[in-house]
């Protein structure tokens, strides 16, 4: 992952290196123009000190004729180091650009110079007609060197000529290239800093957006996308995690509220329900142990059946049992109801009983059997059925209620599902909890709002069906 500093460090390093490569090329082309110009320079002065030296030289020889005395042998001899130095200086700078005009005036100078060691040569032998010959060879190899000269320096001039209009014409370029540089220079900077700026505001902006988004209350907006692969990145996905986190934690607010809400009323009405519950348990054990004694068994199940419905129903309404315990309530209520209307009503089982021991809220399976009872059976002369079948899949145990009562039309179903229906549909329930109430807690227990089905055929048969995800409480 790249940073905010990693990024400003490389964009610093590339324009740094950037300029040094225009510093450096300046600098060669700079450095190139300036050699080329002092080798020129240097051939002009090598050309005409060489020429001026000779003429020096033939001047000494002359005098060293006339007068040949020690002191003017030594100028003589001094001056001729001088020009020979010259000559091996001329030869070195000409010598990656010879041409035949140049070796032909460095053998001159050679000529010239072995013509005066030859005339102070006969001048010590006192030789006057060899040294008066070689003087004048000496006196026209100057004059030669003279005119050679002068001819290599209007060459070299010619040549400068064409090499100053291409300096005035680099000179000309060099400028073009600075403006152009200095335009591209600004452009790119406007540019990065453009895009720079951009990748870092942009980002900001969006999360101040959402931000005064999640400040009204909307938890629910778009995730924040950021595209850069830096620190502004990882504050888009905290800011993303923290407001889906405040959402689930909002609505599991909400969810408690509700529960707690439902629980409230659950046991509002168990408290009109309840008088003095341990006087009535007292009294049903009573009745129950009167009734056996008195060979009256039937009686006494009747009386253990209610017992344990109400023990049941005034027990902790927020607390979980096995699925095992509201199926012995259901059979308990079954017996009370088989009591009631004999043949008129049948009750069907179908249990898995490996299955029994995910737990449930409490009163959740004996207020659908209640409600398949008094909604579907109750009023038909004829009487039904009611059954109650609990299977399990890998993932979830499926608890079906169906009647072949009465029946529920389309509105009503839905309007049980989404919890609309106003809540007098308990009337004549044992425990004063209607469906709706049964429906929301399940909703709220397992956090899900599939877990609820119901089909139904008006005047035929009514099926509810709960999908449980298994969460076990131990063995049964």
């Amino acid at each position: 992952m790249k940073t905010i500093r990693g990024k400003l460090l490389m964009y610093f390093f590339v324009f740094v290196i950037l300029f040094q490569v225009t510093a450096i090329s300046i600098f060669v082309s700079s450095n190139e123009l300036t050699n080329k110009y002092n080798e020129s320079f240097q051939r002009f002065l090598l050309l005409n000190s060489v020429s001026q030296k000779s003429d020096e030289l033939y001047a000494l020889t002359r005098i060293y004729v006339i007068e040949p005395e020690d002191e003017n042998a030594t100028s003589y001899f001094k001056k001729k180091a001088g020009l020979t130095a010259e000559k091996e200086n001329l030869r070195s700078l000409y010598a990656l650009n010879e041409n035949i005009k140049i070796k032909n005036y460095i053998n001159l100078v050679d000529t010239f110079i072995h013509e005066s060691e030859l005339t102070v040569g006969f001048v010590l032998k006192e030789d006057i007609e060899h040294y008066t010959n070689h003087l004048e060879e000496v006196r026209v190899a100057s004059g030669y060197i003279q005119e050679s000269a002068l001819e290599l320096i209007d060459v070299e001039l010619t040549a400068y000529q064409a090499y100053y209009k291409d300096l005035q014409e680099r000179n000309r370029h060099f400028i073009t290239f600075i403006i152009f540089l200095f335009i591209t220079t600004i452009a790119l900077a406007i540019f990065f800093a453009i895009w720079f700026s951009t990748g870092i505001t942009s980002p900001l902006h969006k999360l101040s957006h959402a931000a005064k988004e999640v400040a009204k209350g909307d938890l629910l907006g778009e995730a924040v996308e950021i595209q850069s692969n830096d620190e502004l990145r990882i504050l888009g996905d905290a800011f993303n995690n923290m407001r889906s986190n405040i959402h689930e934690l909002v609505k599991e607010i909400k969810d408690q509220s509700e529960l707690d809400q439902l629980l409230k009323e659950m046991e509002l009405k168990h408290l009109q329900n309840q008088i003095n519950p341990h006087f009535l348990f007292n009294t049903l054990n009573t009745i129950s142990k009167m009734a056996y004694l008195e060979d009256a068994n039937s009686t006494s199940r009747l009386i253990d059946s209610v017992a344990a419905l109400l023990r049941h129903s005034l027990g902790e309404i927020d607390d979980q049992v096995t699925l095992k315990d509201e199926v012995n309530i259901v059979q308990d209520y079954f017996r009370i109801q088989q009591t009631r209307f004999s043949e008129r009503v049948q009750f069907i089982t179908k249990i898995d009983e490996t299955c029994l021991g995910i737990e449930i809220p409490r009163l959740t399976l004996q207020p659908l059997v209640e409600n398949a009872f008094i909604h579907g059976i109750e009023e038909r002369e004829e009487g039904g059925v009611i059954s109650i079948r609990v299977e399990q899949t890998e993932e979830s145990v499926v608890i079906e209620v169906s009647d072949d009562g009465e029946g529920i039309d389309q509105e009503k179903i839905e309007s049980l599902l989404s919890l609309s229906t106003v809540r007098d549909e308990h009337v004549g329930h044992s425990t004063g909890i209607g469906l709706t109430n049964v429906i929301r807690r399940l909703q709220l227990f397992y956090k899900t709002d599939n877990v609820v089905e119901i089909e139904s055929e008006k005047g035929q048969w009514t099926t509810i069906r709960l999908t449980l995800p298994k969460i076990s409480k131990g063995a049964i």
